[in-house]
């Protein structure tokens, strides 16, 4: 009996010193200046743990359960995702991670690169990203642009409230990414979005799954069936590459002028314009990003409003004030407008803040690295905890209470706010994002709401916070009382 403890406990201190041996342990003297933390059980670290307080509804407990045994260092060591990694949780640890572009660079998981692909923002150097940012800033958040979105956004919103009224019980998140969805292709693609849509996304729903799954590149997995929707979607954009060179070959006009118009169009200082391969990424990775985080956070902003119908009264009557001082000729939202919707952005804000859609962001080291007196080596893996930042108590008091006016007249300080991230990877799609985001709730708010089946149902964390059932709901009228147009 003594032998088998004594084996049991020994068996214990070697599974906890074998990531150490493998990872630390050829450091030298510099392991001494690591971040605490803990490297878990060999090979899968504290994947464990990760999954565990995710799956049992407790999230915010991973980062807590460091916070409690380190002390509130904001940088903690462990191994996740099958690599030694540094966690980094507070704001100035977050803002040398973001935006020190000498030390660190994209160090995104491989399925993520594989399926965004190698030309994407995810994947290129800084010097690419910075060259490919500035290249397409203008046809992504211009204003000129923004003003062409701007209208195909407002009329398919008001479409599609309407058509979900007829449809009975809806995943209310399925149908949000759905609109969503078709706004990004029909902004990229506007001439071919019709008859690709429905291919499309169906593509983009398998490419999903498997962004964030293990590269296990075998039958079944999701990443094999991911890598299968990628080929597709590439050979759907090809066409539509090949179909517009054409046409540009032969001078054949394009009805208007949409986001794959102005890629082409884009040339750098050499007069060099983007390859196709360029193109495609680039394309693959707004179709993905563009809708997805802006469908999560409009169910999730439409459900803490109604969850609090003081904000919801206030929202209200800030877009019923906006429409009364409209000009009678004018039809419809414009830019302008837009701006004026002060607690709307409150609300956001907060929906952004108290959801964080997209947990952390993936860094690695170029060189070795100090930060607060702590050593991170040259190759590990840094994770921007984006959630740890959003929930701690002594940056945003009573963090699990959904409160947009803590953003009134409230300057963040830098990367304490970071729902699209932060430094020269800041989410191009911003500005987008928050206009469809705004249009759509400019005319809910004014004359819908939604009755969910399951008010209670269960949280799912992973690999996005959402309701069990997708908010299962019936969208119905409210009052009379519309927008004009």
């Amino acid at each position: 009996m003594i032998c088998m403890v004594v084996g049991l406990v020994g068996l214990k201190w070697l599974l906890t010193r074998a990531n150490w041996w493998l990872y630390v342990s050829k450091l030298g003297d510099k392991q001494y200046s690591l971040p605490p933390g803990d490297m878990g059980l060999p090979l899968i670290g504290s994947m464990w743990t990760f999954l565990r307080y995710f799956k049992t509804r407790r999230p915010d407990s991973f980062i807590g359960s460091f916070i409690k045994r380190y002390g509130r260092t904001g940088l903690y060591k462990t191994v996740l995702f099958g690599h030694p990694c540094v966690l980094a949780t507070a704001p100035e640890t977050l803002k040398k991670v973001l935006t020190d572009d000498d030390a660190f660079q994209s160090g995104w998981p491989k399925a993520t690169i594989e399926l965004m692909g190698k030309k994407s923002f995810a994947a290129i150097s800084y010097e690419d990203h910075k060259r490919l940012r500035k290249l397409t800033a203008t046809p992504i958040k211009g204003h000129d642009a923004l003003s062409v979105y701007l209208e195909y956004i407002e009329e398919i919103t008001k479409t599609n409230l309407e058509k979900w009224i007829d449809m009975g019980p809806i995943e209310f998140l399925t149908e949000l990414r759905k609109l969503t969805f078709k706004i990004i292709v029909h902004i990229c693609l506007s001439e071919e979005s019709e008859p690709i849509m429905n291919a499309l996304e169906k593509e983009y729903t398998t490419l999903n799954a498997g962004l964030r799954a293990m590269a296990i590149d075998i039958p079944g997995f999701a990443y094999h069936k991911a890598r299968k929707a990628r080929k597709n979607i590439v050979a759907i954009l090809q066409s539509v590459v090949n179909n517009r060179r054409n046409r540009r070959k032969n001078n054949i006009p394009s009805k208007g002028k949409d986001m794959m118009d102005r890629l082409l169009d884009v040339e750098d200082e050499k007069g060099d314009k983007l390859g196709d391969d360029d193109l495609i990424d680039i394309m693959l990775m707004y179709l993905n990003a563009g809708h997805e985080s802006s469908g999560h956070t409009l169910m999730w902003a439409v459900i803490l409003m109604q969850n609090h119908p003081e904000v919801l009264k206030k929202a209200t009557e800030e877009q019923k004030l906006i429409v009364e001082r409209r000009p009678s000729t004018q039809k419809g939202v414009n830019l302008k407008e837009i701006r004026e919707m002060v607690y709307l952005n409150q609300i956001i804000n907060e929906t952004s803040r108290y959801v964080s859609f997209s947990l952390m962001a993936f860094r690695e080291t170029k060189k070795d690295v100090n930060i607060n007196g702590y050593f991170i080596p040259k190759g590990w893996k840094v994770l921007a905890w984006f959630r740890g930042v959003h929930m701690d108590p002594q940056i945003y008091p009573n963090p699990k209470e959904f409160n947009p006016s803590r953003f009134e007249d409230y300057i963040p300080k830098p990367c304490s706010f970071i729902p699209f991230g932060a430094g020269t990877r800041f989410c191009p799609g911003y500005d987008l994002a928050k206009l469809e985001i705004s249009i759509f709730l400019h005319y809910y708010l004014l004359g819908y709401e939604i009755k969910r089946l399951n008010p209670k149902s269960s949280l799912v964390y992973l690999p996005h916070s959402r309701p069990a059932d997708n908010c299962l709901a019936i969208v119905k009228k409210q009052n009379p009382w519309s927008s004009s147009g």
